[in-house]
């Protein structure tokens, strides 16, 4: 018994850290911290172009966060891939795994808010003549925003299948009722793959500026094939 209890805990550290850290930490300092500081001063504006948007999707962390912290106290071991069926009822039956879930669903409208923001910023924030000229972080940020408006509603539509599986008898995901557990693997990696250049771009953008700077030159070696 004492060893399930040790298991259990090292799950739940296991699952916190790896949420935390990607969808809490690099997905919200890195994309929205970063591209609301750079992207305005690399483009000339003022401010990004919807700053309501902009505001909602601040907001949102707020609630995402207090679910996230709901769920440390419940407890949810079902790891941050989110699997069935040990993220089924079965095997997560406590309320900790649903809360983890929401906080997600909650966190990923905030980060499809924050990028449509920051793709109609830099469509209005470039033209014709400049586009080629800009900051490579610019670019980035571009490519970013269009990974995420892709993958992100993929991996919403495997939680809230997850979520009606656990919640109100649905299989999905129960090979016993005709389901198959594979279709979430399949759903999450959608948006998975896409996500290591979600939190790789930006900080290629972010190190080739820097690495511009600091070496006093006018445009950056190999710009096009970078882009």
């Amino acid at each position: 018994q004492g060893n399930n209890k040790a298991t259990s805990k090292l799950n739940y550290v296991i699952t916190i850290h790896g949420v935390t850290m990607i969808f809490f930490f690099l997905m919200t300092e890195l994309i929205g911290g970063f591209g609301n500081y750079l992207l305005p001063i690399l483009l000339g504006l003022a401010d990004l172009n919807l700053p309501r948007l902009n505001a909602l999707s601040a907001w949102l962390i707020l609630p995402a966060s207090l679910c996230l912290s709901l769920s440390m106290f419940m407890g949810s071991g079902t790891g941050w891939t989110f699997y069935p069926p040990l993220s089924g009822g079965d095997y997560s039956s406590g309320h900790g795994a649903d809360f983890m879930m929401f906080s997600l669903h909650l966190a990923g409208v905030s980060s499809i808010l924050s990028s449509l923001n920051f793709i109609c910023t830099i469509y209005s924030g470039m033209d014709s003549l400049t586009v080629f000229r800009q900051s490579i972080i610019v670019w980035a940020y571009l490519f970013t925003s269009i990974l995420l408006i892709i993958s992100l509603p993929v991996l919403a539509a495997g939680i809230t299948m997850l979520l009606f599986d656990r919640n109100f008898g649905s299989t999905f995901f129960d090979p016993l009722g005709g389901g198959d557990p594979v279709l979430f693997q399949h759903l999450f990696w959608f948006f998975g793959h896409p996500e290591v250049y979600v939190l790789i771009l930006p900080a290629f953008g972010i190190i080739s500026h820097i690495c511009l700077s600091f070496s006093n030159n006018d445009s950056l070696s190999g710009y096009l094939g970078l882009v």
